[in-house]
């Protein structure tokens, strides 16, 4: 066999075998509802199929799938969107008996290897608030932060200059 065909089968191979990855997953309280982010890496233009489930008292509820049906006392309450590389699950009016270990599940079609899972244990007490974009949370300087308000302040006529 061509050692060139032997490599370019090889590395077929490999790039097929790490199409997509689950690389993080977190969950926070936003308001009365929780939001689980389930970041992750496609390697393909393969449509994605996923899954969020929660595992509580041993046994598995699915949340919210393109798999398989969900649970029912979840289909009203949960939402997620989809962006680039991420996947963000909504669960509304959280309370404790919405307690366990959240997981995350995706799989690219047509990839030959197995689906990708993350999880993580979410108790109400123990969650941090989502945090939201702010130039404040940036640690940007007030100086700056007036300097890029000035022409919206001018347009308002709040300044004159």
């Amino acid at each position: 066999m061509n050692p060139t065909i032997g490599i370019a089968v090889i590395l077929t191979v490999l790039q097929a075998a790490h199409c997509q990855m689950v690389r993080d997953l977190r969950a926070c309280l936003l308001g009365q509802n929780l939001r689980v982010d389930c970041f992750y890496e496609n390697k393909t233009s393969n449509p994605l199929t996923y899954e969020f489930s929660i595992t509580k008292d041993n046994r598995k509820q699915v949340i919210h799938s393109t798999m398989r049906a969900s649970e029912t006392n979840y289909r009203a309450r949960a939402n997620v969107t989809m962006q680039k590389n991420l996947l963000c699950l909504y669960l509304q009016g959280f309370t404790t008996s919405d307690e366990g270990v959240y997981m995350c599940e995706v799989k690219a079609t047509n990839d030959y290897t197995g689906n990708q899972i993350k999880n993580i244990t979410v108790i109400k007490d123990k969650l941090e608030k989502c945090a939201g974009f702010s130039l404040l949370i940036q640690n940007t300087s007030w100086l700056l932060l007036l300097l890029l308000s000035l022409p919206l302040l001018q347009a308002v006529d709040f300044v004159s200059l």
